[in-house]
């Protein structure tokens, strides 16, 4: 049997498509990116998170020279958010991304360790967070409703479950 998936997505190609909430979540990702220590990459990520109650969380990923020690912006921006937010619903989640230097207009996705973070949350809340990334400037972007449209076939708390 052969099924099939398709993602829902919101496509932003111009600054003006985009909602007022979610172009001020992007742009504050795209001034916390300023900060990213990425020193051996030169990929340099912002994220910011719309709190239930409008605040915004901002964090950038975090490099080590043991590669695996390092942290993307979205962990570092969720973790943080959840730490200082323990009981307060995570509404939307922006990302942007690219090269030190260069001007990026293809959306930067999160990546799967990312999206499985993201999905933790989501989950522990019991509400979906909207997730909208872009490159290095506002639009393009893309919008989707849920983090499992980004993770299908997920793995979640669920199956740990007794």
């Amino acid at each position: 049997m052969i099924k099939e998936s398709s993602v829902i997505y919101n496509y932003y190609q111009n600054e003006n498509d985009i909602p007022e909430d979610e172009k001020t979540l992007i742009k504050k990702a795209l001034q916390a990116r300023e900060n990213a220590y990425a020193r051996y990459s030169d990929f340099m990520v912002g994220a910011a998170i719309l709190m239930e109650d409008g605040t915004i969380v901002t964090g950038n990923n975090q490099e080590n020279a043991a590669y695996p020690s390092g942290l993307c912006a979205e962990r570092v921006t969720i973790y943080h958010a959840g730490a200082m937010y323990p009981n307060m619903k995570m509404l939307k989640l922006a990302v942007v991304g690219g090269m030190r230097g260069c001007d990026v207009d293809t959306p930067v996705a999160p990546c799967g360790a990312c999206r499985q973070a993201i999905l933790e949350y989501s989950q522990k809340q019991g509400a979906p967070i909207e997730i909208i990334f872009a490159g290095t400037k506002t639009a393009p972007a893309i919008k989707v409703d849920d983090i499992e449209d980004l993770l299908p076939f997920c793995f979640g708390k669920d199956f740990l479950q007794k």
